[in-house]
């Protein structure tokens, strides 16, 4: 079985993020093997060959080749970046009609291989992507994780971390939620090292900030077609967190099932990671107002998702 041992990636998807998941995989040295999977197989292996030719600067020896679906069968993470890309003005929830059938076809033929891992997914709309992944699958909840609100609470920590001079590691904030629109700032516990930091600051800069987060993807996106690399890093701390068996709690999209009063959707939680993938949530002590913003933002997600389930 493969969370038994061996830390084998497969990347599905070698688009901007899923070729700048492998650049920080590659340079952090997190797996000693990564193969690409990829409709454009000609993409993949000259991805595999600019990133091999780097391997003397790496810090530790490491396989990477490209290769199918059949590749999947003995590895310990699954990391899927495939489907359609979001444009210019266009919502993450729009993306969920045709994503859909493309992950059916694809988390198919992952587990025709008899894959036995740990599935991560990227693509958005990454809630509902996650949660058709976990129902295509059959697997575990514990083994379909997506990526779920880590990008936003990086960029929530780094905003933070610029209004209060510290090191953006120093501060300690979630945004939890849908990894979109509906997302929310929990501030009563956001904090820089305990000292909590709410009451710092005024409801207009509090607002300000977190616009700032909500929206930086389409500012990014309208300048540069795409984000990518904060989300590549993302991604790359949860592979190392399930490879090194961390206990690090992260807040990735996970399976609601009673926790926070909801139950079957993914939304970005904070969540103890190891190497069994998902370990449990940690369910946050929230105001009242910011459990009325995550009831909505559960109800966004559920009215998207359920006519696709019916």
């Amino acid at each position: 079985m493969s969370l038994s041992g061996g830390n084998k990636v497969v990347l599905v998807g070698a688009g901007a993020v899923g070729s700048s998941y492998a650049y920080s995989l590659i340079n952090q040295g997190i797996c000693e093997e990564l193969v690409l999977v990829d409709i454009n197989q000609a993409k993949t292996k000259a991805d595999a060959m600019d990133l091999n030719h780097g391997l003397v600067y790496a810090p530790i020896p490491q396989k990477i080749t490209y290769g199918d679906y059949n590749d999947c069968k003995d590895a310990a993470i699954v990391v899927i970046c495939a489907g359609a890309a979001q444009k210019p003005g266009e919502t993450r929830l729009d993306l969920v009609g045709k994503n859909l059938k493309i992950f059916k076809s694809i988390v198919d033929s992952i587990m025709a291989s008899g894959f036995d891992g740990i599935f991560l997914v990227a693509s958005n709309p990454v809630d509902i992507l996650a949660h058709a992944t976990w129902k295509y699958s059959g697997l575990p909840k514990e083994r379909v994780i997506g990526s779920g609100t880590i990008l936003d609470s990086a960029r929530f920590r780094y905003l933070l971390s610029e209004e209060f001079g510290v090191a953006p590691s120093s501060v300690h904030a979630y945004i939890i939620g849908e990894h979109g629109d509906s997302e929310l700032p929990v501030w009563s516990s956001a904090n820089i090292s305990g000292k909590r930091i709410e009451s710092e600051l005024s409801e207009e800069q509090k607002n300000e900030i977190f616009v700032q987060v909500r929206d930086a993807a389409y500012e990014i996106i309208e300048a540069k077609g795409a984000t990518y690399y904060g989300i590549a890093m993302g991604l790359a701390r949860i592979t190392k967190a399930i490879l090194r068996n961390e206990e690090v709690v992260l807040p990735v999209g996970s399976l609601l099932e009673g926790e926070y009063g909801h139950n079957d959707v993914y939304v970005g939680v904070p969540t103890i990671i190891n190497r069994s993938g998902r370990k449990s949530i940690v369910e946050l002590p929230l105001s009242d107002e910011e459990k009325a913003k995550l009831d909505h933002s559960v109800k966004t997600l559920k009215e998207i998702q359920s006519p696709f389930w019916k």
